[in-house]
């Protein structure tokens, strides 16, 4: 799923790593798409389906790729927007939403550095932040809250990479988890979801809501 170090570039003078939008472009031309798993995140089909009770506002989803977590959101009721670097994500997760018969809009964005088209009721993330090179996560975190409307919510599915494994994805765990995000978020709830087959028992998904000013 991830690109080897040395394969790591620049765009535009900064690194994005995993995030490269050359790197990733090159990979929908391809069609070498590993990740591509043909549906949504099952964690997060669960959490709809158990929060019917939830206000349907608007979801950015960063990293969406071809949409299938997009169109979940859209599925369940929710305003929704993918963000993707690479043009050909986008222009997949457009196609495949239309004929799904669905409505959600789909945008060019670095996620990390560029600023929200509007304030979200929700963030959503699948295993994006194990992409984040360690040193430029608290740019992720603050990244989340300059999303976010007050009192917004971030719902996240993270992928746990034990230290010993050379990134991307880099090393991750709770703890990092909830240093970084309790100071601007309080923790709603925390759980092992459903995953897929080859990442079984290594998902951790967390629901934070922004902190109060």
């Amino acid at each position: 799923m991830f690109p080897p170090r040395n394969q790591l570039q620049k765009f535009s003078g900064r690194v994005f790593a995993a995030m490269t939008l050359e790197y990733w472009e090159e990979r929908y031309q391809s069609q070498d798409m590993p990740w591509e798993k043909g549906e949504a995140s099952p964690g997060l089909v669960d959490f709809l389906a158990q929060h019917p009770e939830l206000p349907r506002g608007s979801v950015a989803i960063p990293g969406c790729g071809t949409g299938h977590d997009v169109r979940a959101f859209a599925s369940a009721g929710f305003t929704a927007f993918g963000f993707d670097l690479a043009p050909s994500a986008i222009r997949l997760a457009t196609e495949r939403t239309e004929a799904a018969r669905l409505t959600a809009k789909f945008q060019l964005s670095d996620f990390l550095h560029d600023s929200p088209p509007k304030k979200f009721d929700w963030v959503f993330e699948h295993t994006l932040f194990c992409a984040i090179k360690p040193d430029e996560r608290e740019g992720y975190v603050q990244a989340v809250d300059r999303w976010l409307a007050p009192r917004g919510n971030y719902l996240a599915v993270n992928y746990l990479v034990p230290p010993d494994r050379e990134g991307p994805p880099f090393s991750t765990n709770r703890e990092e988890q909830c240093r970084r995000f309790s100071p601007l978020f309080d923790l709603v709830a925390e759980w092992t979801p459903r995953s897929f087959p080859n990442r079984a028992g290594l998902e951790l998904m967390f629901w934070w809501r922004r902190k109060a000013i």
